[in-house]
């Protein structure tokens, strides 16, 4: 009941921040929520619609709905946006982990770092250890992603009982890659067509 309960949390979630995405949207936004939480109880064969949805997406991390929950506060203009710093923080972070787990997911190595999280506690102690880093930093986003994934598999929230289920998914790998190969095209562009300064005249 709980994954249930989850998968209509992501429908609503994901579904919010794709259509507040659209400009024409903005004067419904806050509209947007209660129709999407009904829109994903529509009966399609025995089951709601946002089971069909799940099938696509599997169980979001709770750190990704922490991520889409923020994303769509940003929308409603009820917390501020990232700054850069802090979101090139949150792309490093969680970048990093995708970075230590799928690839041995993929096959591509022998390292397993996946079976660490059936018994998580060292994991745990390093996940409070960034937390408290970007608590330094002031970046209140990534201590929220961090806290409520460990928090929700100390609760067991999810039917899973690995620890990185809670953390990260390919969701959540896939946004940090794409958002950070973007912020890099970016900058290289600014870089290579940044106008050169004007040398100032020299006064005789």
């Amino acid at each position: 009941m709980v994954s249930l309960w989850q998968a209509h949390l992501s429908f609503v979630l994901l579904g919010f921040v794709l259509l507040s995405a659209l400009r024409f949207t903005a004067p419904w936004r806050p509209w947007l929520l209660p129709l999407l939480a009904a829109v994903s109880f529509i009966p399609i064969n025995e089951l709601p619609l946002a089971a069909y949805v799940r099938s696509f997406t599997d169980d979001l991390a709770i750190s990704t709905l922490v991520l889409l929950a923020w994303v769509g506060l940003c929308r409603l203009g009820v917390v501020q946006p990232l700054n850069g710093r802090h979101r090139l923080q949150v792309l490093l972070l969680f970048g990093a982990l995708s970075l230590m787990l799928y690839p041995a997911t993929l096959g591509l190595t022998y390292f397993d770092p996946y079976r660490w999280g059936f018994n998580p506690r060292p994991m745990i102690v390093l996940m409070g250890v960034a937390a408290l880093v970007m608590l330094a930093l002031r970046n209140t986003l990534a201590v929220w992603m961090l806290a409520a994934g460990t928090l929700a598999f100390a609760l067991r929230l999810k039917a899973s009982e690995n620890y990185w289920d809670y953390v990260v998914d390919p969701l959540l790998a896939g946004y940090c890659l794409v958002a950070g190969v973007w912020m890099l095209a970016i900058a290289a562009w600014l870089r290579v067509h940044q106008s050169p300064r004007r040398a100032l005249p020299v006064k005789q």
